[in-house]
This record gives structure tokens, C-alpha cells and sequence, in this order.
């Protein structure tokens, strides 16, 4: 197979996406790209993009066209193909079972409430610093494992992961690449010294677990449990961060949906869901042709890279009715928010309960929830990602 373009398309959006106001809300020129250039072949970032719902469907449902394998000398779950992928996933998931997130409600709950309790009085917070990030770095790290006194490391680590370059510059990507080397060394070192410690004296969490878990005699690698450790972090911090924001941002631009939902609390749920496909926290996920496959009446060529835009085709007006619109209990509602196929996100009930308690929450407790006046929202540079940086909130105490 031929090596995948290493360049840009894994670090900066798009080309039409050059203003921070299209970067803020990108779903127009996402709909025009759906409309014109369904699949198109991008020369400066080296890859094909795609952007209908059926076609992103189709990459992603066929890992032995699109592979998931990339020319890195370490693998996980999102970088592994059948069979290694199965074995990996049904390893993992004895320790990750929905009976085992069901019961961490309670702990997000106190979590939430604790976060959430020194700005009832103000009337404001810093929605994505004081509790859309904290709240999942918490619940990941004691997950994992992870001692309180390192969590702030932990969630630097956890940003890298996600980072985007600053520019679509050689000198910027290099920089990102020289950061985000060091910074998976400093996490291996980190979660091997963890795991040596679970051997000697295994405790209450994902690691021991990890490390005990057998499937046909077969137990994970070392380097399987910290690779493991380390898609955690990535995929159930940010994308949980993001998802919260995302969340309340909705609720925010669109204030009648606060008194819709606590009207209808059960619609809390549904709400989450239309979340994912109305702002997705992921909007793109790549891929690596196998073989030479056609789509959309373009020919791929394998080792050709290929990304499926999904947050184009969650916005796809042959799939939803009324896509451009949030309806907070869309049924049925087939967005691609967590992926799709067998790559579909395994931390998915987890971020789907946070966000389901933090929305709960806010719209028990707070009521005309808005963004501070004036504030500039500054979007997170990253190709993959969407959200902001920042979602800072005002609010009046609702007295129970």
C-alpha cells in the first residue's frame, strides 16, 4: 500500500473554511460542498474529501476498502482493522460495559453539583473551563486511575492529543509534530509507570481491569493497555468537552429551548442526540483507501486518504427532514455524531450520560441561560474538532 499523505489534512479545516466566522459555523459552506463537490479530490492537503450522507455511510461501514491503519509505530482501536480491531474492542469491553457506566451516574452527578455550586450566586461561569472540561477529565482519570494531584497534567496531555497547527504552513505543522511526539512519550512513560503499579497492587479501576481482561486465552500487550489508555483520554475528554458546549451553545442561540426541555425533561435524552448530529463535536474522520473503489462517480486510488465529513452529512437533507433545524425529539435520528461501523465510538454511553446530567442539571438550577454580551468566540483550531475555546455564560439561580 502506498503511505498515506502525511501533510495537512489531518491539521487544518478545509480551504473554504478561511474565516473564523465560517470556522464558527461551517455547516453552509459544508451544504454547498454536499451540493457541488460530493466527493472531491483536495491537491493542497493531498486527500479526498466527502461529504454526502450516504457516501460517508459507505467509507465508513467498509473497513476493507477504508482502512483505519495508519505508519505509526504504536496502534489502537481507531488505527487497528479487522481481526486485530474485534479482538482489541471485545478485550476492552469487559471492562467498559454499559452495566459499569450506568453505575458512574451518581459520581458525575456529585461532580456536576460540585462544579456547578460556586457560580449559582454569581449568576456566571466560564461554561467550558469551570465544568464542560473538568467534569470528564475527573470522570476519565478516576476511571483510569489517574491520582487527582496529576489531573491538570493529565488534561494538558489530553489538549495536545487534539491540537491542530496554527497555520497551514511546513514550519507550523513541524512544530505541531515535534509537540504532539513528545507529548505521546511523556503519556506512555506516564500510564507504563501507572500499570507497573496495577501489576503489584491491582485497584478498583480501568487499568487493573485492562490488565486482568482475557478473551480466548489472550490478554492485551503493555502497549495495548497504555495505547488504550491514551484513545481515552483523547476521544472521552475533548469530545465530551465538546459535546456539553456544543449543547448549551444550542440552548443559548436558541433560548426557547430551555423552556421546552424542562417542560419536557424526557426530551433531555433526544435533545443530546440531535446535539450530536446539529453540532457535532467531531466533523470529520479519515480514512486510507485499500484498494482503487469508486464513489460518487470519482475514482480513489489505494493509499490515497480519504475524509468523510460528518458533519456535512449529519446535515444531510436526504437523510433528515428539516436538517438545518434542531428538533430536540427527532425520531429517528441516524446521525454519524459518534462514527459509524465498527469504529463507532466505544465512549459513547459514557459522554451520552455526562452530557445527559450536566443538561439536567443546568436546566434544574439556572434559567436564561445566555452567552455573556460581547464575547468573541474563538474556534478550535483543529481539522476534526468542532467547538470553541471558550463559552463563558450568564444566568439567573432557579429556587427550587
Amino acid at each position: 500500500m502506498k503511505q498515506a499523505p502525511r501533510k495537512y489534512a489531518n491539521y487544518i479545516p478545509i480551504r473554504e473554511l478561511h474565516s473564523k466566522e465560517q470556522q464558527l459555523s461551517p455547516f453552509q459552506v459544508y451544504a454547498e460542498l454536499r451540493e457541488n463537490t460530493p466527493v472531491r479530490y483536495d491537491e493542497h492537503r493531498e486527500c479526498w474529501d466527502v461529504f454526502r450522507y450516504e457516501d460517508v455511510q459507505y467509507v465508513l461501514k467498509n473497513p476493507k476498502l477504508f482502512s483505519s491503519e495508519r505508519n505509526r509505530a504504536s496502534s489502537s482501536m481507531l488505527t487497528t482493522d479487522p481481526p486485530k480491531h474485534k479482538q482489541l474492542r471485545d478485550l476492552v469491553n469487559q471492562a467498559f460495559t454499559p452495566k459499569a457506566i450506568d453505575a458512574l451516574a451518581p459520581r458525575i452527578q456529585e461532580i456536576t453539583d460540585e462544579l456547578l455550586a460556586p457560580h449559582l450566586s454569581v449568576g456566571k461561569m466560564n461554561l467550558i473551563d469551570d465544568l464542560a472540561t473538568p467534569l470528564p477529565v475527573i470522570v476519565i482519570a478516576e476511571l483510569i486511575g489517574v491520582p487527582a494531584s496529576d489531573r491538570r497534567e493529565f488534561k494538558h496531555w489530553s489538549d495536545v492529543l487534539v491540537k491542530g497547527a496554527r497555520d497551514d504552513s511546513e514550519e507550523a505543522f513541524q512544530a505541531l509534530a515535534k509537540e504532539k511526539q513528545q507529548n505521546m512519550q511523556e503519556l506512555c512513560a506516564y500510564f507504563t509507570d501507572i500499570m507497573e503499579q496495577r501489576r503489584i497492587e491491582p485497584q478498583d479501576d480501568l487499568i487493573s481491569l485492562l490488565l486482568a481482561a482475557e478473551i480466548e486465552g489472550q490478554r492485551l500487550t503493555e502497549e495495548e493497555v497504555v495505547n488504550f489508555c491514551i484513545l481515552l483520554l483523547a476521544a472521552g475528554n475533548e469530545t465530551t468537552t465538546n459535546l456539553i458546549a456544543n449543547a448549551v451553545r444550542i440552548l443559548s442561540e436558541q433560548p426557547e429551548l430551555q423552556d421546552e426541555l424542562r417542560e419536557h425533561p424526557d426530551r433531555v435524552v433526544s435533545a443530546v442526540e440531535e446535539t450530536l448530529r446539529y453540532y457535532p463535536p467531531i466533523v470529520a474522520i479519515g480514512r486510507v483507501a485499500r484498494e482503487a473503489v469508486e464513489l460518487g462517480g470519482r475514482m480513489i486510488k489505494p493509499g490515497e486518504q480519504v475524509i468523510s465529513w460528518v458533519g456535512a452529512a449529519n446535515r444531510d437533507g436526504a437523510q433528515f427532514e428539516h436538517a438545518d433545524e434542531f428538533v430536540s425529539n427527532r425520531k429517528p435520528n441516524r446521525h454519524m455524531g459518534f462514527g459509524f461501523g465498527i469504529h463507532f465510538c466505544l465512549g459513547a454511553p459514557l459522554a451520552r450520560l455526562e452530557a445527559r446530567v450536566v443538561l439536567h442539571t443546568l436546566l434544574e438550577r439556572l434559567e436564561q441561560i445566555q452567552l455573556v454580551p460581547e464575547t468573541l468566540l474563538e474556534p478550535i483550531q483543529s481539522a476534526f474538532v468542532f467547538g470553541v475555546k471558550e463559552y463563558p455564560i450568564q444566568f439567573h439561580e432557579r429556587r427550587l
